[in-house]
């Protein structure tokens, strides 16, 4: 995939656009779920092996995640894409316990740290279910394939409408 950041985004928003719809999509790692639907009690340390600090390709590039441990009802996150010497883009992203359950809520930036989203919007995913070693928000999941590899999973649109399912594949970096 050539990857070039107007599309990017183009397809993050289209992303959030189509996902009432996105039940209609073939889908392998994530769930869509309606606006009715009731997240369930969750607690973020049920979350805590999303801790530390991973790599892997996607979109061209590197990708590299960092999660803090569990603290305070939360978790903090980041994400930086990269080509080359080229910095793509970052999110700062957070998982919080919110109303008894975990909200997922990040936001992205330009490579000079201009944000996206506007001032007071973030991107929110909210949780579907936690299994042993998996996690599932709206349109969104993590999944421990080992201590060693993680497995993240995106739904994002494309410019024609069309939803796919994006599969990021991770290596504890140490």
């Amino acid at each position: 995939m050539v990857y070039n950041m107007k599309s990017l985004l183009l397809a993050i928003v289209v992303l959030f656009q189509y996902s009432s719809t996105c039940a209609q999509h073939p889908q392998v790692h994530t769930e869509s779920i309606d606006s009715s639907y009731q997240s369930p009690a969750a607690s973020i340390d049920q979350l805590a092996w999303i801790a530390g600090y991973w790599k892997g390709e996607a979109f061209g590039g590197l990708t590299e995640e960092i999660w803090s441990e569990p603290n305070a009802g939360s978790m903090m996150g980041s994400f930086k894409l990269s080509e080359g010497e080229q910095i793509i883009f970052y999110e700062l992203c957070i998982l919080r316990e919110l109303d008894n359950t975990v909200l997922l809520q990040l936001k992205h930036f330009g490579d000079d740290l201009k944000g996206w989203e506007e001032k007071n919007e973030t991107q929110d995913f909210r949780l579907v279910r936690i299994e042993k070693d998996k996690a599932l928000f709206d349109g969104f999941s993590f999944e421990k394939i080992s201590d060693e590899e993680m497995h993240l999973y995106v739904l994002i649109g494309g410019e024609d409408g069309t939803v796919s399912e994006e599969k990021f594949v991770y290596k504890r970096y140490k």
